[in-house]
């Protein structure tokens, strides 16, 4: 995993890609929360060479794939705040607002690739009747730093067990 920090993040665009990195395993949940991550190695499934028909030579790379001048390293964040979870509009921003703050609070521990950050339980109105409270902020910030560490500290360990591979010798 590329462990080169990018100086900013970029948001996930199209539903291919969300699909592709929500169809991962969760790398940390809490009561309300979810972390999706997709390596920046892993975005990308390998060539068939036998679905080729022909030799064609090198095929073109997907408009969204190709890098940005100046940029070596990618990192995309998505946010999935659905109206069923947060029937306010209000409380929805303040949600993807947590979360952007977190992002960029945590951006240099962040690995390259594709993240997402959804909500996966409903804000229970009756708790929270003031859509944009200190008492939510507050819970909402809390929870959203603890998802993220876990994350970060997950991805950081698979990382390190997956390591580089021996190279077996080539036989005599």
């Amino acid at each position: 995993m590329n462990r080169v920090a990018p100086l900013s993040w970029t948001c996930l665009a199209g539903p291919a890609r969300f699909q592709a990195v929500m169809g991962m395993r969760p790398c940390a949940r809490s009561a309300r929360f979810m972390v999706h991550f997709l390596a920046a190695e892993a975005a990308l499934p390998p060539a068939d060479p036998e679905l080729s028909t022909g030799d064609a030579g090198e095929t073109p790379e997907l408009v969204d794939d190709l890098p940005v001048a100046g940029t070596a390293h990618r990192l995309r964040v998505g946010l999935v705040v659905p109206k069923r979870h947060a029937k306010r509009s209000v409380t929805r921003n303040l949600v993807k607002r947590h979360c952007r703050v977190a992002i960029d609070r945590h951006l240099p521990q962040l690995a390259v690739g594709d993240w997402v950050l959804r909500l996966r339980a409903p804000i229970d109105r009756k708790v929270f009747t003031s859509a944009s409270s200190s008492v939510l902020a507050d819970g909402l910030r809390a929870e959203i730093e603890q998802v993220i560490g876990d994350a970060i500290r997950r991805t950081r360990a698979a990382a390190r067990s997956a390591g580089p591979r021996p190279v077996a010798p080539a036989p005599a």
